[in-house]
């Protein structure tokens, strides 16, 4: 006994009521019905499941009904297929055009459910609508004229919304740098205070006797660091995106620069298991750069690595040289980067896992930011004339893969580089 294969119906419809009564009807009928409500939908549905036919309206969100009969035609799987218009354009001149674009019927709304049926499996015996030569010729040419007019509309509505997204850039960029402005003045004034609050001989003697006191001074001098480095991060990353960084180029020691970054994370690290493995015996001991920047970025990577590296991890500093450049790494342990991220992570305000178990902490595992971090040392190193890259096997928070950044910078720095950081 011989099986007869179920026929496939692709429906692209913007309108539920239409899809639903079509959808019913030919299923009802012994067809297997997809559907769909966008044209550009539609285009990869028919490219998924190579339908025996496709019914389109005209009048779609994106794509018109013709456009998207054009787009299939051009492709060799769907040359002979029938595509049948559904729609409520009835002017001849309508379906002119849509003959002219490829389309092998035409149907009218309102829909007939009873003869519906009849016409797909007209059109699926190789039945099809024609036109004379002459109203063939004129149709093509308003087809065409209709696709370029559409075209032109198009790119004037992408050419006025790119032009608004770049005032709301400028805007955002110009209030990231005010406000990091603004915030610098009184924090420096409370750092002054509390600096002049804690050396007053009455409060020196309260903080000698209670250690309770000792604990709310530490943590308050703490906090105005940690805001201290979040401005200055946020200038950092301003000046940067602004065109405005302007190098101090001079005598650099990497191998000192390395070993400045490890010390600073030795008091942070007394809460976490995890061990940072520096030689100074195996850095190069010279190249020309601003080294205040480049202490920067090395800090930022390390404070990356270590906090995406779970407790009993590792993070090691490596770097090597040849005439021309120097490479730097930092590669840990971690919980590693998906493929899909590793080209992003150098993006502002880029930030990894969830925004709701966000902590301030400089090495928490996980530990959040203003997600700036690495974009600060992708403009620096680009300002240097280098570039920086992350190679990573992927992201697994059990097996953890870990994640290796590299910076690779000119032994000679130049003068001045200009970057934009995206």
């Amino acid at each position: 006994m011989t099986t007869v294969r179920q026929r496939t119906i692709l429906y692209i419809e913007d309108d539920p009521a239409s899809r639903t009564l079509v959808a019913r009807t030919l299923a009802h009928a012994g067809y297997r019905v997809l559907v769909a409500e966008r044209g550009l939908e539609g285009i990869d549905l028919a490219r998924q499941e190579k339908p025996d036919l496709i019914l389109t309206d005209i009048n779609l969100p994106d794509l018109s009904g013709r456009e998207v009969t054009t787009r299939l035609r051009g492709e060799s799987q769907f040359q002979t297929t029938p595509i049948v218009a559904l729609t409520a354009q009835t002017l001849d001149e309508f379906r002119d055009i849509a003959i002219a674009a490829g389309i092998t019927g035409y149907l009218t709304k309102p829909i007939d459910i009873e003869t519906l049926p009849e016409s797909v499996e007209y059109y699926l015996r190789g039945g099809r609508d024609t036109i004379g030569p002459e109203r063939l010729s004129e149709a093509q040419t308003r087809y065409t004229q209709e696709v370029v007019g559409r075209l032109e509309a198009q790119i004037r509505d992408l050419e006025s919304a790119n032009n608004a997204l770049r005032r709301l850039d400028k805007m955002k960029d110009t209030f990231i740098q005010l406000t990091a402005h603004e915030l610098r003045t009184p924090l420096t004034l409370v750092f002054g205070y509390s600096r002049l609050i804690e050396d007053a001989a009455p409060v020196r003697a309260l903080i000698q006797q209670d250690a309770n006191l000792q604990v709310l001074m530490k943590g308050l001098q703490d906090s105005i660091r940690r805001m201290q480095d979040i401005i200055n991060e946020i200038l950092t990353i301003s000046r940067i995106m602004t065109n405005q960084i302007d190098l101090s180029i001079g005598a650099v020691n990497p191998g000192f620069l390395a070993e400045q970054v490890v010390s600073s994370f030795e008091e942070a690290l007394k809460t976490r298991a995890v061990q940072v493995h520096f030689d100074r015996d195996g850095w190069p001991d010279s190249l020309r750069g601003d080294a205040d920047l480049l202490l920067l970025t090395l800090n930022n990577l390390v404070n990356n690595a270590i906090k995406y590296t779970p407790d009993g991890g590792h993070v090691y500093l490596t770097a090597s040289a040849n005439e021309h450049t120097i490479q730097m790494r930092v590669k840990d342990t971690g919980i590693g980067i998906a493929p899909e991220e590793q080209a992003t992570v150098f993006e502002r305000f880029h930030t990894a896992g969830d925004t709701q178990l966000h902590s301030t902490s400089k090495v928490a595992f996980l530990g959040g930011g203003l997600g700036l971090g690495l974009a600060v040392c992708k403009g620096i190193v680009e300002a240097h004339g280098g570039r920086i890259w992350v190679e990573s096997p992927g992201y697994d928070p059990e097996k953890l893969p870990g994640s290796e950044f590299i910076m690779e910078l000119p032994v000679n720095a130049p003068p001045r580089h200009p970057v934009e950081v995206r």
